[in-house]
């Protein structure tokens, strides 16, 4: 149950920190790689596999927003009103993003992924080795504008090779090299500087997204006062706390891929 779950008593006014926690090791990198196995699995397979896992995500993210909101109205005293315009945005929120994901191409389901965890390696690697002033270190104090800075340059690498990969994926990947279509798709993403500052340019929307998605769920939980969204994936919180900033980012992607239909 939920209230299991809950960590011990806080002092008012304090949070607890977003420290790196105490968790086994080996629990940690065998989550991380059945979690990897998994999609992996489904996004080869696609179909009705995919659409299952995502809906599943999405599930299991709201069934733990739900969760830190009864947190939060604890905490804050929500009114049974507010609590349950918390309740429905979030519902709204988790079920637009499956939604889309379901509905857009199963290639643009890799490009969400992809380029949520290129944002999320590089910011991390660019704040721990760059440092620096802190973005909003009242909500979450591990994130720096080197570390965004980091995560825009993710961004726009994972852009330029999923645009990269399926110029050569439409061209032929067998014969990419004897046909020539590699040097032709590379002159097609990198041979003119304006496609070079529109993948910047959508590689800082993408980045900021993603952080913002990652922000947010930071400041739902110091509200509720709780570390991790719940305890589902042994040694990395819940599931909420692994998407949150892939949220946002399919959100855009999957309009986008509407409007284009």
């Amino acid at each position: 149950m939920a209230d299991a779950e809950q960590p011990g008593p806080v002092e008012p006014g304090h949070v607890r920190p977003e420290g790196p926690r105490n968790t086994d090791l080996g629990a940690r990198a065998i989550s991380a790689v059945v979690m990897v196995a998994v999609a992996a699995i489904c996004l080869w397979v696609g179909g009705l596999l995919l659409d299952a896992l995502i809906v599943l995500v999405a599930g299991a993210a709201y069934w733990e927003w739900q969760r830190i909101v009864r947190r939060m109205s604890a905490e804050l005293g929500f009114s049974g009103v507010k609590s349950l315009v918390w309740m429905l945005a979030g519902a709204v929120y988790m079920g637009a993003a499956a939604y889309l994901m379901v509905t857009m191409p199963s290639m643009l389901v890799v490009f969400a992924i992809l380029v949520t965890a290129f944002v999320d390696t590089f910011a991390y690697f660019a704040g721990r080795t760059i440092g620096g002033p802190k973005i909003a270190p009242a909500i979450s104090p591990s994130k720096t504008w080197a570390g965004l800075g980091g995560g825009v340059v993710g961004a726009t690498l994972a852009l330029l090779l999923f645009m990269f990969t399926s110029h050569m994926w439409a061209t032929g990947m067998g014969d990419a090299v004897t046909s020539g279509a590699a040097h032709d798709t590379y002159f097609v993403m990198f041979g003119g500087p304006e496609l070079i500052a529109s993948a910047i340019a959508a590689g800082a929307v993408l980045a900021v997204l993603a952080q913002a998605g990652d922000f947010f769920e930071s400041w739902m939980k110091r509200r509720a006062k709780v570390k991790d969204s719940s305890t589902l994936i042994p040694g990395h919180g819940g599931v909420f706390d692994r998407v949150d900033g892939m949220l946002p980012v399919a959100i855009l992607i999957g309009v986008l891929a509407q409007v284009a239909t």
